[in-house]
């Protein structure tokens, strides 16, 4: 069963993005702080991250520039509601995987996370 770890401010998103995965037989960790999710990012416990760029704390271009930083090889999903293609060029250079503009629909999602892990 691999182990997704959701970097996401928005409670509503969370609870949407665990219970779904959760469903789909997925082990889920969120934390909703950009401070607190760095040390959990670089754990090496999670087969794969869905990261949102605005969070608290410590935003989540940081925490992508310090996964690919310490050459971690785990699959970065960014989820946002920036959809510019500056921001989208800017994660892609950073080293995510994928990059899915807010809303979006969790089949979609899935979709995304079943290349990956």
């Amino acid at each position: 069963m691999a182990s997704i770890l959701i970097i996401e401010d928005e409670p509503r998103t969370v609870s949407f993005l665990s219970q779904g995965l959760q469903q789909m037989g997925y082990r889920t960790f969120a934390v909703t702080n950009g401070e607190r999710a760095l040390p959990l990012a670089l754990s090496k416990m999670f087969d794969l991250v869905l990261l949102d760029l605005m969070l608290p704390g410590l935003e989540g271009v940081s925490i992508l520039s310090v996964i690919r930083a310490q050459r971690l090889q785990v699959p970065v999903i960014v989820m946002t509601a920036l959809s510019s293609e500056k921001e989208r060029s800017h994660a892609f250079l950073l080293g995510a995987n994928e990059y899915i503009a807010k809303p979006f629909n969790f089949d979609y999602l899935l979709s995304h996370i079943r290349t990956y892990v």
